[in-house]
């Protein structure tokens, strides 16, 4: 049986991750699944509990601290991983510019101990997580693997900095790595404060959304959104089928505008544009996000959720029926 550790798998992407692992006739049924997170504030949720995974027979927990060295050498000399899927991070851009610290410890350091430990128990395979937003923002064309790095917060510096000690592994060490791209990730089990669950929530509380507007730009900052489960099919599809020492850009192929997601929200809701509360950008926000799949899909690589208007419309369906899972999150 292939032995997975996969960190931060309590959290959004990660609890879908493992849950496709364990169930997808795609993954296969020969794997078993070794979760280690810290469960912050983002795992609280007990995702995998309230998905049915935490009880499966190939799944594991161990709760641990990615920065605490000799905890982490420790787990994989006991538990021996063939393959790692790092996932564990920082992730909210807002949370990074009030306290960039956390996303060091967690997404440099917590990397750093990984890739050492993953190379002293001889890892086969490692794939690093990462995102868009380390190439900055374009007002037009799209970024491919080999663009400028250009991050413009703590978050997306912080997830930069973690690829270029993973490459200085492959480059020094030979070191089987991987690292995937990936754009705005939308699905269950996402936490409330990133920006659809949270618009959805409200909505479903007949309470107003917060939406960055200024007069030059009302909400028209671009994102590219993608289907968490396509991300976890792509993750595992080039951790199968990828060449080690690359990168892969995991595009969307859904770029849309923050009053267009908006509106769709609105609309699923009967609600007119009353309900949005104008609010100031943030510090150095981000214009417009966009990465080119070409490599992923000359990989052969195909998509199962590229209809965004039904997505979300399923997606809105999915936080209504399940509000036992987020209304404690939002207290």
């Amino acid at each position: 049986m292939k032995k997975v550790l996969i960190t931060g798998g309590s959290g959004f992407i990660g609890t879908n991750f493992i849950k496709y692992l364990l169930t997808s006739d795609e993954a296969g049924e020969d794997i078993s699944i070794i979760n280690i997170d810290k469960i912050t504030y983002a795992g609280s949720g007990k995702n995998l509990e309230h998905a049915g995974i935490s009880t499966n027979p190939r799944y594991k927990f161990i709760k641990a601290d990615l920065s605490d060295r000799n905890a982490i050498i420790r787990i994989f000399e006991e538990e021996n991983p063939e393959l790692v899927f790092n996932f564990a991070a920082e992730s909210h851009v807002d949370r990074s510019i009030t306290s960039p610290e956390d996303f060091i410890n967690s997404n440099i350091v917590g990397t750093a101990n990984l890739l050492d430990s993953s190379r002293k128990t001889g890892v086969k395979r490692f794939i690093q997580i990462s995102t868009d937003e380390v190439y900055g923002s374009t007002r037009e064309g799209s970024f491919d693997e080999t663009s400028k790095l250009n991050p413009s917060s703590p978050y997306s510096a912080s997830k930069a900095s973690a690829e270029l000690l993973a490459l200085s592994y492959y480059y020094t060490y030979n070191f089987p790595l991987i690292i995937t791209r990936s754009a705005n990730n939308y699905g269950p089990y996402q936490f409330p404060e990133k920006v659809l669950p949270l618009f959805i929530t409200n909505l479903i509380d007949k309470k107003k959304i917060p939406l960055m507007w200024s007069e030059d730009n009302p909400g028209l900052n671009i994102r590219d959104w993608i289907h968490v489960e396509d991300n976890c099919r792509a993750i595992w599809f080039v951790a199968n089928n990828g060449e080690v020492g690359n990168i892969y850009n995991i595009p969307g192929e859904n770029e849309r505008t923050n009053i267009e997601m908006t509106k769709m929200l609105l609309k699923y809701f009967n609600f007119n544009e009353d309900m949005i509360e104008k609010m100031p950008h943030r510090l150095g926000h981000d214009f417009r996000y966009s990465i080119k799949g070409d490599k992923l899909r000359s990989l052969g690589f195909k998509y199962n959720h590229l209809d965004l208007k039904t997505e979300i419309g399923e997606l809105c369906k999915w936080y209504q029926s399940n509000e036992n899972w987020w209304r404690p999150l939002k207290k």
